[in-house]
C-alpha cells in the first residue's frame, strides 16, 4: 500500500490491464496516448555465457582452411565469467529469467494480454512494447548476433570495403568470381546462390532470412560460408539441435505477437538490449518489418544513440526499407545500459562501444533525428510518401526543442503523424502534456506488472539515469511544488484540459 502510494504508483500505472485503464483514459484527455510495457528485461546470466568465439573466417589472401586468431571487433561475444562478476556487483534487473521454453511461452502470453490491453484501452492508437530477450533465450541471440558479425566481417574481406551494405555492391556475380570453382563443380555451393534472398538493387543477404522465417531452413544450414580459398561452406558458428528448435520457437512467438498485433490495430515496439544481443534482435525486427509493415507501420526497431555506431545502423535499415519497399518505424532513445556496456568491454578487451560524453550523446541523437526527418521531408515528393514514421523517445527539453525546430523546417505539419514524441510514465510530465495539448503526436511509456517484478526495472532506471536527470528532477519537484500550492491558493484540486 505505500509503495502504490508514492514511487510504485508515481512510476507505473498499476499491476495489471485493469488497473491501468483509467490512468490511461485520463491521459489521452490531454492528447496524450500510451505504449504499454509489462516491465521485465533479462541478460545472459552468470555463468551461462557461451564460448562461441572460437572460429574466425579466411580473408581472401589467407592460405589453407582455417584461421588461428580473433577479430578485435568480435571479442564481446566470448562468454566471460569476468562480466557476470561485474553484473553480480550492481543492481541489474533480472526478470525474464530464461528457465525453459515454456517460460518463453508465458512471456508471449503476457504481450499478448498488453496488446488486448492497447487495443481496448486506446483504440488503436497505442502501442505495444516486448522485448526479446523474453521470447528468445539470450544465449541464442549472443551466438546469432556472433554470426551476423562474422558475416560482415567476411562481406568486408571479399569486397574490401568497410561500409554499409548498399556500398559493398555484394551480389551472385561477386560470389560466383570469387569462387568460380565451387560456383562450377559443387552442387551444394549452387543450392547456397540459389536461396540467397536479393532485392530490386540486386543486392543479396548472405542469410536466407525469407527460409528462416517461413521454417523453410534451419539456422544451422542458414549461417554457412565458403571458406577461402577452396569455396566449401562451413558453419560460420557452432549451433546445436537444442538451439535449432529453440530458434524456430522464438521466430513462431514473434510472429504470433505481431500477428495479434496487426489483427488488433495496435502497433509493436522491440526495445533494444545490449549491444552483444542487438544485433540478432535489431535483424530479426528488421526481417519481421518485411512481413508485417507492408501497408503501415506495425512493427518499430528501437535505435541506442548512445552508440558510436548508431547512425551507421540507422541509415543501412533505411535504405534497406527504401530499397525492398517496406514502411519504416523507428523510436530513437539514448539508451539504458552504459555501465554495464562499458565494465564488459573494458573486462573484456574489446573497444568501448558507447559515445565518450554525453555532448557527443546528444550530437549522435540529433543527427540520426535529422537523417529521419529528411528522408520523411523527401519521401513526400515520391510516388510513396509517408513510409517513415519516428519516435522521438527523450526526457532532453533541448532535444525536444531541436525536433520541434526541424519538423518547422521541413514543413512536417504536426497533424501527419510521421513524428511523435515519448517520455516515462511519471517523469517529464512538463513536455508530454503541453505537446499533447498543442496536437503533436505524444506517448507516454507506461510500465506495468505486480510490484516486485518492477521495481527491479524501475531501480535500474533511477541507476543508469542518477547523473544524467538529477537537475532535471529537481526542476520537476519545484514544478511540481508550484502547481501544488497555485491550486490550495485556488482551491482547484483537479484540473481538466479544455
Amino acid at each position: 500500500m505505500l509503495m502504490k502510494a508514492t514511487f510504485f504508483g508515481h512510476f507505473v500505472a498499476g499491476e495489471d490491464q485493469h488497473e491501468i485503464a483509467p490512468k490511461i483514459r485520463r491521459m489521452r484527455k490531454f492528447g496524450v496516448n500510451a505504449i504499454l510495457d509489462y516491465s521485465a528485461e533479462d541478460d545472459v546470466p552468470e555463468g551461462e555465457e557461451q564460448q562461441t568465439g572460437s572460429q574466425t573466417v579466411a580473408t581472401p589472401d589467407q592460405k589453407g582452411s582455417d584461421v588461428v586468431g580473433e577479430e578485435k571487433g568480435l571479442k564481446k561475444y566470448n562468454g566471460s565469467n569476468t562480466c557476470a562478476t561485474e553484473r553480480k556487483k550492481r543492481a541489474i534487473s533480472r526478470v525474464y529469467t530464461y528457465y525453459n521454453e515454456a517460460s518463453c511461452d508465458k512471456n508471449t502470453q503476457i504481450f499478448l494480454n498488453s496488446i488486448k490491453a492497447v487495443e481496448g484501452a486506446t483504440d488503436g492508437t497505442g502501442f505495444a512494447a516486448i522485448k526479446a530477450t523474453a521470447i528468445c533465450k539470450p544465449q541464442l541471440l549472443l551466438r546469432i548476433s556472433e554470426a551476423i558479425e562474422r558475416i560482415h566481417v567476411f562481406i568486408e574481406r571479399l569486397t574490401g570495403v568497410n561500409d554499409a551494405v548498399n556500398n559493398q555492391q555484394i551480389n551472385i556475380d561477386t560470389l560466383k568470381k570469387r569462387f568460380s570453382k565451387a560456383a562450377k563443380a559443387d552442387p551444394a555451393f549452387q543450392a547456397w546462390l540459389d536461396d540467397m534472398d536479393s532485392d530490386s538493387a540486386g543486392i543479396i543477404n548472405l542469410v536466407p532470412w525469407k527460409s528462416l522465417l517461413n521454417a523453410k531452413k534451419c539456422v544451422r544450414t542458414a549461417f554457412r560460408i565458403p571458406n577461402f580459398p577452396t569455396g566449401d561452406l562451413e558453419k560460420i558458428v557452432p549451433i546445436s539441435d537444442d538451439e535449432i528448435q529453440e530458434f524456430k520457437n522464438a521466430l513462431d512467438r514473434f510472429h504470433t505477437i505481431f500477428k495479434a498485433a496487426a489483427a488488433s490495430n495496435v502497433r509493436v515496439m522491440v526495445d533494444a538490449e545490449q549491444t552483444y544481443l542487438q544485433v540478432a534482435i535489431s535483424r530479426v525486427t528488421i526481417e519481421m518489418m518485411k512481413i508485417y509493415n507492408v501497408e503501415k507501420p506495425m512493427v518499430y526497431n528501437t535505435y541506442q544513440c548512445y552508440l558510436k555506431r548508431a547512425f551507421h545502423d540507422l541509415v543501412t535499415d533505411l535504405n534497406q526499407a527504401e530499397r525492398q519497399k517496406f514502411y519504416f518505424g523507428a523510436k530513437l532513445v539514448r539508451g539504458a545500459y552504459m555501465e554495464q556496456e562499458r565494465q564488459r568491454a573494458n573486462s573484456m578487451g574489446y573497444d568501448d562501444p558507447i559515445n565518450s560524453t554525453y555532448a557527443s550523446t546528444t550530437e549522435m541523437y540529433e543527427k540520426c533525428m535529422d537523417e529521419c526527418l529528411w528522408r520523411i521531408k523527401s519521401s513526400k515528393e515520391s510516388v510513396s510518401p509517408g513510409r517513415i514514421k519516428v519516435m522521438a523517445a527523450t526526457h532532453n527539453e533541448d532535444t525536444v526543442r531541436f525536433v520541434l525546430r526541424r519538423m518547422k523546417e521541413y514543413d512536417i505539419a504536426r497533424d501527419e503523424h510521421s513524428v511523435c514524441f515519448g517520455q516515462l510514465y511519471g517523469m517529464c510530465d512538463q513536455i508530454s502534456f503541453p505537446l499533447g495539448q498543442s496536437r503533436y503526436s505524444v506517448y507516454k511509456y507506461v510500465p506495468y506488472g505486480p510490484i516486485l517484478k518492477v521495481l527491479p526495472y524501475l531501480s535500474r532506471r533511477a541507476l543508469e539515469n542518477r547523473g544524467v536527470l538529477g537537475g532535471k528532477t529537481d526542476k520537476e519537484r519545484k514544478l511540481l511544488r508550484d502547481e501544488l500550492w497555485r491550486r490550495i491558493m485556488k482551491r482547484k484540486w483537479s484540473y481538466n484540459p479544455d
